[in-house]
């Protein structure tokens, strides 16, 4: 069990993940919740989100290795998936051929083990060989073992780890470079890995080599290795904070020698070129880049103490960069423009570089691009591309040099979008910046205060919540008269690095009041209505329901809590909580606990106030987000004397849900819920 700071805390014993007590009081408030929501309109919805999540005609989304393109397959009849491959041209024709290598629910019935599918790592140049990551029921802690690609069967003998978040890459055939918390003195307070370690086959992992140890309260470690055929070069990050790394590139000799970039700078190093995202301004010789410029300059001619960089990209207000990439010779930038996506391709091209937009991206879309993968040792020249958006379904594109985009796999409708329309909206918050949101519903929305309205928020981590295509918000809430509606507040990624830190730590106030601010403007254009007006987030969004709830339960009458934090006076002792503090701040120092006691949802819980009939979900298997935060905040809503529900799915992770058949009946749950709540 966890300690807390509040060690007067009644629902302490909650914190016990497995403790018989716990998995009783779960087990109670499932079938309670089970009860509330059983019905019709359950059943339906669960079967209608079963069938679409193991249709044949979705899309396959691929990894190329060599001459093989790799997916991992669920449907009705394997929930937990198939790691299977084929070819491009099996691929690109109607009727694909698949090769399976592993049957995941089929290893977990011979095994007695409820695997859940983490990936596998394979070994350039040949991917022969690959470390397959399986996790119990879905956990961040995975198994590692050896696995023989082309006999289809685990290596007797071979590499092998017990459950643990631990992550492994090849060396050479005969070595792994290992991050993993396993040990004493191996893991950070935040529970995961603080060193690197050489492991050689046949070898005890006990007496690998330690080759990189970072500090006890440093967030992570982890090794990178670049088999790129004549650029080969191996990585350690030290992560002190969330946001801020130490980054060194292992010599010749063994040596790691310290890349001298901004810590908080996102980098890349691909070939010969070193890549940085800046997160804040930063002069490396003469010039000033500032805050969100993407740069580039040669790496070695950097390690040698050259400091020219090129700019690729110039923020501008409203226009930041949503992600970058390298296929072999290209590099891809996704940006966005006052939230319209916009995909650029740059390369080399002798003493400077060529940048053009590709043709072909729709903006009113989110674009997704990605290298698909190598070619043996060597980095593939083509790009992935996948477009969807609100009421688009998701298709995937081929994006050779020199070639438009080609269309590979299209995602078929799932739900009738004839009569709906998308539209972006903004209101003003309390300090007078403009918070973007976007708005789902009829083409012929009456503006009278009564349409069923569900708003979703995030906001943190520099995450961005833009288009895309939702087969169980289109079905169980816009096919049958709902608004949907998307809120883009501060904390999130939407506009770039400036955006997210105007919601750090003592700034979190900010995020909040955004999305009060977008809920208000709603009730103010008559879209909806106190009484017909729910909310839905997860994780971080968790808390920023828990805090909608506690401060402004007047504005809502349904409120869907997915996997939270809540307890933000004791987060950095509940799980990997540690991790987060600078996201959120450190309620052991004085200024930043003055802050988050004017948020935490679970201190501020209280008899009297007119909170609406919440829905908290989680996870027993959640090693991320602790279930303790849903748990307690269930627990004190009880003895407040509140009405409420839970659900606690004791397979699932993060996600709440292992397998495709528990991800349509957590989606059924939920909107069982918010129909009762908004609809009925």
């Amino acid at each position: 069990m966890n300690a807390t700071s509040e060690p007067d805390d009644p629902y302490l014993w909650l914190e016990d993940v497995q403790g018989g007590e716990a998995l009783a009081w779960v087990a109670e408030q499932n079938a309670r919740t089970l009860t509330a929501l059983a019905g019709p309109d359950f059943e339906r919805d669960r079967e209608a989100f079963r069938a679409m999540l193991s249709a044949p005609d979705k899309i396959p989304f691929v990894t190329k290795r060599n001459a093989f393109l790799y997916n991992l397959w669920q449907d009705k009849d394997n929930p937990r998936g198939l790691w299977r491959r084929t070819t491009m041209e099996s691929y690109r024709s109607l009727s694909t051929e698949w090769e399976t290598l592993i049957d995941v629910d089929a290893l977990g019935r011979a095994e007695g083990e409820d695997w859940v599918w983490h990936g596998c790592t394979t070994l350039p140049p040949e991917h022969r060989r690959g470390l397959v990551l399986l996790s119990r029921g879905g956990a961040d802690a995975s198994v590692i073992r050896e696995f023989d690609l082309d006999a289809r069967a685990f290596v007797a003998d071979g590499f092998a780890l017990p459950e643990a978040k631990s992550a492994a890459d090849w060396l050479d055939a005969d070595t792994l470079l290992v991050t993993s918390p396993l040990g004493d003195g191996h893991a950070t307070t935040s529970g995961y890995a603080r060193t690197v370690r050489r492991w050689r086959r046949g070898t005890p992992f006990a007496a690998a080599d330690t080759i990189f140890d970072g500090l006890a309260d440093d967030v992570f470690v982890y090794v990178s290795i670049d088999h790129e055929l004549g650029f080969e070069r191996t990585f350690v990050v030290r992560h002190f904070s969330f946001f801020d790394a130490e980054r060194f590139v292992v010599e010749a000799g063994g040596e790691l020698r310290r890349i001298d970039i901004p810590a908080d700078a996102l980098f890349d190093v691909h070939r010969e070129w070193l890549t940085l995202r800046l997160r804040s301004p930063w002069t490396p010789k003469a010039r000033e880049f500032e805050t969100d410029s993407l740069i580039a300059t040669r790496f070695d001619e950097f390690m040698r103490g050259g400091r020219d960089f090129d700019l690729l990209f110039e923020p501008r207000e409203r226009r930041t960069i949503r992600d970058f990439g390298w296929a072999r010779d290209r590099l891809a930038i996704s940006l966005l423009d006052n939230m319209r996506t916009v995909v650029e391709i740059a390369a080399p091209a002798g003493t400077g570089w060529t940048i053009a937009p590709l043709v072909g991206v729709p903006e009113t879309e989110t674009a997704d691009i990605w290298c698909i993968g190598s070619d043996g040792a060597t980095s593939s020249p083509d790009f992935l591309l996948q477009l969807a958006g609100f009421l688009t379904p998701t298709s995937l594109h081929l994006v050779s040099p020199d070639a438009s985009p080609v269309l590979l796999k299209e995602l078929p409708p799932r739900f009738d979008a004839s009569r709906l329309a998308v539209s972006q909206h903004e209101t003003v918050a309390e300090d007078g910046v403009r918070i973007p949101y976007f708005q789902i519903g009829p083409k012929d929305l009456a503006q009278d205060g009564d349409n069923p309205t569900l708003l979703y928020g995030y906001g943190g981590f520099l995450v961005s919540v833009l288009p895309t295509y939702s087969m169980g918000v289109g079905k169980a809430w816009l096919e049958r008269g709902g608004v949907y509606v998307v809120a883009n507040i501060r904390g999130g990624g939407e506009f770039g690095p400036r955006w997210h830190n105007a919601g750090l730590k003592l700034n979190r106030m900010r995020v909040y009041d955004d999305f009060f601010a977008v809920s208000r403007d709603l009730i103010d254009r008559k879209i909806t209505s106190p009484k017909k007006l729910g909310i839905m987030g997860g994780s971080n969004g968790g808390l920023l329901m828990g805090v909608a709830l506690t401060r402004h339960p007047e504005l809502y009458n349904a409120i869907v809590i997915q996997v939270p934090l809540f307890d933000m006076i004791g987060y950095t002792h509940i799980g990997a909580g540690a991790s987060w503090v600078g996201e959120y701040g450190d309620p052991a120092v004085p200024v930043e606990r003055a802050v988050i006691d004017t948020y935490s949802p679970y201190q501020r819980l209280a008899a009297g106030k007119p909170y609406p009939r919440v829905f908290l979900e989680t996870s027993t298997k959640d090693d991320r987000v602790h279930p303790a935060h849903a748990r307690k905040a269930a627990a004190r809503l009880k003895d407040l004397g509140y009405d409420y529900l839970y659900y606690e799915n004791i397979d699932g992770g993060h996600d709440a849900a292992a397998n495709l058949n528990e991800r349509a009946m957590r989606v059924a749950l939920e909107y069982t819920y918010l129909t009762q709540r908004l609809m009925n």
